[in-house]
């Protein structure tokens, strides 16, 4: 003997039955809570994320750059061999340059030098998507110039001159040329060199940016020159 199933109207029936024999009939009602009037949360502000596009030409922006070091996809490809990334210059640190190092290569620094609690770092200079951004975005390029002697030369023999050397002065260390000019704020530049999370070259230690990487420098050209030449914030002497 077959039993026939509810249908219909019949069956919407035993099924609202049984939901509603499962419910607990004994739950206090909804009460809406007022608006929270306490300490509000320390949150920072939301990022504003650049529109600038992943790449130019056959040059990264800075934005993508970081975005394709940062992803599991593309991290191999951006790292495994030299890139260029195209931006504007928008920090340099010649005035972070102790000023008993502010001298000729080949001359001794002075002793205790730099002072204790001076900040000696690697001459370098941060690229950005816009021009004078220096809140938003940026990398830092090393390998350019192993010390301040070096940069010391440089501005003493690029002094005055409107036009490259015919002998760029070269890095006898990091066997590159001396950029012409030498970099600077406001500039637009395309950089090529290996990009990546360290920098390694200098003896002095490891330089690494978990945030936005480093870029070991190969060569520079100018989209746009600085308008200023780079010198060092005080006179020196020889």
């Amino acid at each position: 003997m077959h039993t026939r199933l509810a249908s219909g109207p019949l069956l919407a029936a035993v099924l609202l039955a049984a939901a509603s024999s499962g419910c607990n009939t004994n739950d206090e009602p909804y009460k809406p809570l007022p608006a929270f009037t306490g300490r509000k949360a320390n949150l920072p502000p939301v990022p504003t994320l650049s529109s600038a596009p992943k790449k130019v030409g056959d040059a990264y922006t800075i934005s993508g750059a970081i975005h394709d070091l940062k992803s599991r996809i593309h991290s191999s490809e951006i790292t495994a061999k030299p890139i260029t990334i195209a931006g504007y210059i928008v920090d340099v640190n010649y005035a972070t340059a102790p000023k008993c190092l502010q001298h000729p290569t080949g001359k001794k620094d002075p002793d205790n030098c730099p002072p204790p609690g001076t900040t000696n770092e690697i001459p370098s200079f941060w690229i950005a998507d816009a021009k004078g951004d220096t809140k938003g975005q940026k990398i830092r390029v090393l390998g350019w110039s192993k010390n301040w002697a070096t940069i010391f030369d440089a501005m003493t023999k690029y002094k005055g001159l409107k036009d490259p050397p015919k002998e760029a002065l070269k890095d006898d260390v990091w066997s590159v040329d001396i950029p012409f000019p030498l970099p600077n704020t406001d500039a637009q530049v395309k950089v090529t060199g290996k990009y990546g999370y360290t920098f390694t070259k200098s003896s002095t230690g490891m330089v690494s940016d978990p945030a936005n990487g480093v870029m070991t420098y190969d060569k520079i050209e100018y989209t746009t020159p600085p308008p200023q030449l780079a010198a060092f914030p005080t006179p020196t002497k020889g």
